[in-house]
């Protein structure tokens, strides 16, 4: 157990100073933590034996909907969403945000994850404030209309999205289609 600790506090994998202060509120916790490729959100419960993972959601979970699972601010919104559907029953009254070893920066993927969640519901104990454009993704549209007249950059910035058929300066609407199939649910 020992070693385990030593390694990772080495490789910067865990802050146990800030672990055991989240731990202390005796809170659940809600868990952001992003890839290259994806946004991965978990509610948990401590427990002495490990955590007690209560609700879990992966951006790519989103495919179905109808938006293109990227690791971008939209996205993390949307699965912060979704995580708030999943956990609705869970009947706890607060939840705290475990961002691990990132730091905060603001409007970033993860606090856009956490505004989602907040949105669907969760009462989490932070204050999280965003701009509604960037959530909607509409500073990306703006992004890809500003690069339409250089093709070569505009394809390969973008090629993901041409790939799967996307209309880049319509994501705005295909976010707000998404949002509401999630809300439904």
């Amino acid at each position: 157990m020992m070693l385990t600790v030593k390694k990772r506090r080495k490789l910067s994998l865990t802050n146990y100073n800030k672990r055991v202060a989240l731990l202390k509120g005796n809170t659940m916790r809600v868990i952001v933590r992003r890839t290259n490729k994806s946004v991965l959100m978990q509610v948990a419960e401590y427990a002495p034996a490990g955590d007690r993972i209560v609700a879990s959601v992966n951006s790519k979970e989103l495919a179905p909907i109808g938006w293109n699972p990227k690791c971008n601010i939209p996205t993390a919104y949307l699965t912060g969403l979704m995580l708030a559907r999943k956990a609705k029953s869970l009947g706890a009254k607060q939840f705290v945000l475990d961002i691990g070893i990132y730091k905060p920066v603001k409007s970033s993927v993860i606090f856009a994850a956490a505004k989602g969640a907040a949105d669907g519901g969760m009462k989490l104990t932070n204050s999280i404030e965003f701009d509604q454009k960037r959530l909607s993704g509409q500073h990306i549209a703006n992004y890809a209309d500003k690069l339409k007249g250089d093709e070569q950059t505009y394809k390969r910035q973008f090629a993901d999205y041409i790939e799967k058929k996307v209309d880049v300066s319509r994501l705005n609407e295909t976010f707000e289609n998404a949002k509401k199939k999630i809300m439904s649910e």
